[in-house]
């Protein structure tokens, strides 16, 4: 290293230019997510800003990112990568409230071998397993991994989803869902 350190903004922006490598975005998916200029963005991603970052430049990538400014500022990378993934652990509360009343053996079995699998369901993901494991139900049915693997799958939609939302497709996007939920949940008439 040359002895020089990094300018206020530097380190804001390196946790930034890691989020949005996390993300798989390139360059020019992160300027068209935050509408930010490509010179400031090549500066976020390249090395970080010499002085620090305006409000609504951190204001912009943390919408890009579906975080709070508090959240982008504050909390470390480590708690921020799940986050943006639409992974935000589940409390210990929700844990303890999973490992208490699984009552499947096979659900018990699960939590055994995958402690950090479960760490990562979101609270209604919890509930929803909860729900699940009654008699005939589709922990059953279809077995636990494939319950959680779906769950995931869903969660990760969701957020391809929203990101998708604050792009120039979003009508498409609309259009798209409203024919498949017509087609799934048929509208009354007459």
């Amino acid at each position: 290293m040359n002895g020089v350190s990094p300018g206020p903004g530097a380190e804001l922006a390196n946790k930034i230019a890691r989020l949005v490598e996390e993300k798989g975005w390139n360059q020019e998916d992160f300027a068209r997510t935050t509408r930010l200029n490509r010179h400031t963005v090549h500066q976020i991603l390249h090395g970080g800003p010499k002085r620090r970052l305006r409000n609504l430049t951190v204001s912009q990538c943390a919408k890009a990112l579906g975080l709070s400014v508090s959240e982008l500022r504050n909390l470390p990378l480590e708690r921020l990568i799940p986050r943006i993934h639409g992974k935000p652990a589940a409390d210990e509360e929700s844990l303890k409230l999973l490992k208490e009343r699984a009552t499947l053996p096979e659900l018990r079995a699960w939590l055994e071998r995958n402690h950090n699998r479960a760490a990562e369901l979101h609270a209604d993901e919890v509930q929803e397993l909860l729900e699940m494991q009654a008699s005939g139900g589709p922990l059953e049915k279809l077995g636990v991994e494939t319950c959680v693997e779906l769950l995931g799958r869903r969660r990760e939609l969701i957020c391809r989803v929203k990101e998708i939302a604050g792009t120039e497709y979003f009508d498409f996007l609309e259009q798209f869902v409203t024919l498949i939920h017509e087609k799934v949940k048929p509208t009354r008439r007459g």
